[in-house]
């Protein structure tokens, strides 16, 4: 009897190394991955906080060209009803070679003018093309570094590839931190205080959106 006692007690022991291990492997491999994305979204939660007192003066730069005869056949006025549609590839191209700046998707045709709205983090662009003269117009305002990083941190403007690392990103911070609660569960008898601590994340800021949030 005792010693089929001992053996579940070294084996229950053994189940709980097990999971303890998976646990400390889980937790210290998601929190490698979002280390750096937490001090990024740390440091862009505090500017955000006080985006008011941070300065930034803009920065433009406006660039025009005029197109040449052949390509502007390709954007001439006709009588289709205003619509959203690329830039003919030949356009695009030329256009890019001239002014530096993307000219692919969708831009929006009116009777005269074709335009084409390029923001970014950060910043702003646009791309104008005057169908009867075909002149072309640009401008790329920037806002400088504090204001790109605060884009980034609320996905404006960055893309699908951005997206996918915010998904990628929120996914190990779950892992991150649904492992760290199941591991102050299991230290949690050692250590008094974990259960108060942990209330008191959760209180605090309850207490805060209650009383001061109208």
């Amino acid at each position: 009897m005792h010693g089929t006692t001992t053996a579940s007690a070294k084996a229950k022991r053994s189940r709980k190394s097990f999971w303890l291990k998976q646990l400390h492997t889980w937790h210290w491999m998601s929190s490698a991955i979002s280390l750096i994305g937490l001090l990024l979204f740390a440091i862009t939660g505090f500017t955000l906080n006080h985006a008011a007192e941070i300065e930034a003066t803009p920065a433009s730069v406006e660039r025009a060209a005029l197109l040449p005869p052949p390509l502007l056949a390709q954007v001439k006025p006709d009588d289709a009803p205003d619509s959203k549609k690329p830039i003919p590839t030949p356009v695009a191209q030329w256009i890019e070679g001239q002014i530096k700046l993307d000219a692919r998707g969708e831009a929006e045709w009116s009777a005269d003018t074709v335009y084409l709205a390029k923001p970014r983090p950060g910043g702003d662009g646009w791309i104008s093309i005057d169908r009867e003269t075909g002149e072309v117009t640009s401008e790329v305002s920037s806002r400088g570094w504090v204001a790109y990083l605060n884009d980034l941190h609320k996905g404006r403007n960055s893309g699908t590839v951005w997206k996918w690392f915010i998904d990628i990103f929120v996914l190990a911070c779950i892992i991150f931190t649904l492992t760290g609660l199941v591991l102050l569960w299991m230290h949690s008898k050692h250590r008094k205080s974990t259960w108060p601590l942990v209330f008191a994340g959760l209180a605090i800021p309850a207490a805060l959106a209650v009383f001061f949030i109208h």
